[in-house]
């Protein structure tokens, strides 16, 4: 892959890495629907190190996911430089990203995450040390700062260049304002001046016009879709058709957007060892697949409470089955079938 982005794409779109969210399986269903690079859910350097299975099993992708990036969170400059040697060599992924931007207080308490942000040194040295650990190249994801007082996303984005980051992603909230408030997409735009790598723009992009605002007011390189993506893989599709100038597709109608939602779950059962326990696991998926949906608020309760992928496919089939508004019945599992090939 030509680095930092795939042959012909000129602004990329990126799965953002989220925990819980960015598995294999919606890797692979937003890589179908338009995402042009994907990176995994934040792993732990330590976990990584010392083979820790629960870790190493959420290392585990397909070739359709490619181009992927492993990210890979630690204080430990050491740590972090012998989990960038064993993902490269064992699991041979397109780069390694750090991150430098989870606020939750479990990661930021060991200095992790978005806790690193308080000692730009120590960011710095943890970018050199991955980068010594792996031939590949390097990225970052930051946000503004720890808090308002140490707020500043340029300069931490020049420390992160100067270290050997290859493209840098810039959340612009501080740690302490964790997702309140609005991101600040003009810092994106004076981080975009001040660097020579690419930068792509992340928060606060929960529909297709979002992304395109942000890409026209700040210049960013490419465009990291995190929330916006729940339930609704295919916004990067319409993206790419606002950033191309051309009509926007519209969304999936109620039965489709139903197969989208069973390929997907479809997908999760297989890659889970545990059939119930991914049924369970999938639940918040299925309560963003129906957001907005006539009567969404029953149809959510119907389906946090499933155990198997045949119950979620009845509570499907039963919906469509009410009022003239919803798509015929028989639509649906023809339309799974496709979506699932």
């Amino acid at each position: 892959m030509p680095f930092p982005f795939p042959l012909g794409v000129t602004t990329p779109l990126y799965l953002a890495p989220m925990a819980g969210v960015s598995e294999s399986p919606f890797r692979r269903l937003c890589r179908r629907f338009g995402a042009d690079v994907v990176v995994t859910e934040f792993l732990s350097a330590e976990g990584i190190r010392r083979e820790n299975e629960a870790t190493t099993a959420k290392l585990r992708f397909s070739p359709d996911e490619h181009p992927i990036g492993v990210q890979i969170f630690g204080a430990d400059p050491v740590a972090m430089g012998e989990a960038a040697r064993l993902v490269t060599d064992v699991f041979q992924p397109d780069f390694i990203d750090i991150n430098f931007g989870c606020p939750v207080k479990k990661v930021v308490k060991r200095n992790g995450g978005s806790g690193c942000l308080r000692d730009l040194g120590l960011v710095q040295e943890v970018i050199r040390a991955v980068a010594r650990g792996t031939h590949l190249p390097v990225t970052c994801k930051i946000r503004s700062g720890w808090n308002e007082e140490m707020r500043d996303p340029v300069t931490i984005a020049l420390r992160c260049q100067d270290a050997g980051a290859r493209v840098l992603a810039l959340h612009p909230r501080t740690r302490t304002q964790m997702y309140a408030g609005a991101a600040r997409w003009e810092e994106i735009a004076a981080v975009v001046a001040a660097l020579d790598i690419p930068v792509l723009g992340n928060g606060d992009i929960k529909t297709p016009a979002d992304a395109h605002s942000m890409w026209r007011q700040t210049g960013c390189a490419g465009i990291m879709i995190a929330r916006g993506s729940f339930g609704q893989p295919w916004i990067f599709d319409q993206v790419k058709d606002l950033l191309a100038g051309v009509p926007m597709r519209p969304a999936p109608g109620v039965a489709e957007r139903f197969a989208i939602a069973l390929s997907h779950a479809r997908m999760a059962e297989e890659y889970e060892a545990d059939p119930r326990g991914a049924a369970i696991e999938f639940r918040k998926h299925l309560g963003w697949y129906v957001k907005g949906l006539p009567g969404s608020g029953d149809l959510r309760k119907q389906l946090h409470a499933v155990n198997s992928l045949a119950q979620v496919e009845d509570i499907f089939s039963q919906y469509l089955a009410r009022g003239p508004r919803h798509n015929d019945v028989a639509e649906l599992l023809p339309l799974a079938e496709g979506a699932a090939a």
